[in-house]
Order: C-alpha cells, then structure tokens, then sequence
C-alpha cells in the first residue's frame, strides 16, 4: 500500500480533529458542494468543512479512473491532481495546496482521497469578470497583469493548464496589486510546443468576453513581457485567432495580422526564456 500524504503544516490541526488517517476522512458525513461526478465510472464528489482558522475541501471517488500508458488499467484521477499539485509547488507556479492524499484496494473498489486547503480570502476571475464594467481602470489593470503574469510563470515552468479558464484562475488582492493563483490541476501537462501555450491563452480570452482590445492586448504584452504596440503582440493575436476559428468562435481581431509569421519559427524570446520551436512544431 502507498504510504499517505500529509501536509506537515496542516498535520497537527488534523490530528487534533481526529482526521488524520484515511478512515476518518472517508467516514465524514458531508454535504457535497456539487453533484458527484460519474463520467468515468464509480463517483467522485467534493465536499468542504472548516477546523479553526482554516477551511478544507475533501475530494473522495471510488473507482473513478483514468487511463495512461503508464497506467492502462487506470488510476484514480485525484492521483494524477496530486501529482501535479507536488509539481506546481516544485517548480514555484502559484496553485492550490494538498493537505492530504491517500489511496485504497477495497475488494474491486479503488478509493482516493485528496483533502486541500480552501483558498480563503481568494476571489475566482470569472467572478470578477462577472462585474467587469463596474470594477475602476485601475483595479481592471491590475487583475489583467496578475493573470497575464500567473500564465507566464506557468509557461516558464514548462507546464500547461489544458484548462485555462476564467474560474479557475483565483486571485487576492495585496498592498498594491493582485496576487493569482490556480486550481483543478488535474488536466495539467509538460509543455513542449508553443501550439500548448496558444490553446491556454485562447481557452482563458474565450472564456473573458469582457475584455476589451486594449486590454487583450495588455494581457499579451504582460505576458510577453513585450512593449506595448510591439509587433509580437499582434503575431500572438494571430495565432490566438485562428485557433479560435477552429474552435467555432469569433475571433478577437478584425482580420488576421500579416506580421510575417505563420505556422513557423518565432524568433522572439519566450517567456522564462523558453526556446523557439522548430518549424511546424
């Protein structure tokens, strides 16, 4: 049996609530926050309860698996969510934490756990974006930078969301600026090719209508860390709009840009550095 996972910070606050074992987690009695999920088969629900000072969301499923070469007889999904939770918080990309993780054989049942701490004082961008014509400019730009900056480090990291949105993007604010962190790490992969960073840019500016041009085109020139009215800019918008045609919506310029650049080499510097890909790549 795999030995558990428990955080050393939320250890003692645990076992003062009897909670510090598989057993005890998978007997609570709790009111799901949403309906269990049973797309792949068992079920797998998420529920929330508070212990002094702070706020747990406990994720239970029971033979909901998902399949890989590496194991293709399938796995819990939670399992693949903690991975990549230990590898954002490795590579020091701004996520959500695990308290605890732990799995279990039960006759033909595979059970899993994933207990994290609830982002409290946090606020999703989708909610923000929600009341966008009544935030002032200023606070406007600051949530672009934030989010523009969180998907940069992400990127630079080499990792890819593959579920960029709106919501799952959580912020906070601090003494002059936004703080951004992201949740549902579950989808998250390396990242190879620059097609992976356009296909996260274009889920999160789909799924941000609110934005106007000027501040899509902040957004990039943040992320970028390009200058503003850089031709780099409008190649990413470009390359941002075709792959929303694919995807059936309109896209978020006028007309394709002629910038000189079509499926090929980008010879302008990645974010964190990254290398320019190869031709086609």
């Amino acid at each position: 049996m795999t030995r558990d996972f428990i955080a050393a910070a939320d250890l003692p606050l645990l076992e003062a609530a009897g909670l510090a074992d598989f057993d005890a987690l998978w007997r609570m009695e709790l009111d799901a926050v949403e309906h269990p999920n049973t797309e792949r088969g068992g079920w797998s629900s998420v529920c929330r309860f508070e212990l002094p000072e702070q706020g747990y969301f406990l994720k239970r499923q029971s033979s909901h698996l998902t399949r890989s070469l590496a194991h293709p007889f399938g796995e819990p999904t939670f399992a693949r969510e903690f991975r990549n939770i230990r590898r954002y918080a490795e590579r020091q990309v701004p996520a959500l934490s695990a308290a605890f993780f732990g799995m279990r054989k039960v006759a033909d049942e595979q059970r899993a756990i994933l207990l994290t701490r609830a982002l409290s004082g946090w606020r999703d961008l989708a909610s923000w974006l929600a009341g966008w014509p009544r935030c002032p400019p200023e606070q406007r730009a600051q949530l672009i930078d934030a989010a523009a900056l969180l998907a940069r480090r992400l990127h630079a990291a080499r990792l890819t969301h593959c579920c960029l949105y709106p919501r799952h993007i959580f912020v906070r604010a601090q003494e002059k600026d936004f703080a951004a962190c992201l949740i549902d790490l579950e989808k998250s992969r390396p990242l190879h090719f620059r097609r992976e960073r356009i296909r996260d840019l274009e889920q999160f500016l789909r799924y941000a209508p609110q934005l106007s041009d000027a501040e899509i085109d902040r957004f990039l020139a943040r992320y970028l860390a390009a200058s503003a009215g850089s031709p780099v800019i409008a190649c990413w918008r470009q390359w941002l709009a075709k792959r929303q045609q694919k995807k059936g919506a309109t896209p978020r310029i006028p007309s394709f840009v002629d910038a000189g650049h079509q499926d090929g080499d980008d010879q302008h510097h990645y974010p964190g550095q990254i290398e320019p890909e190869q031709k086609n790549g």
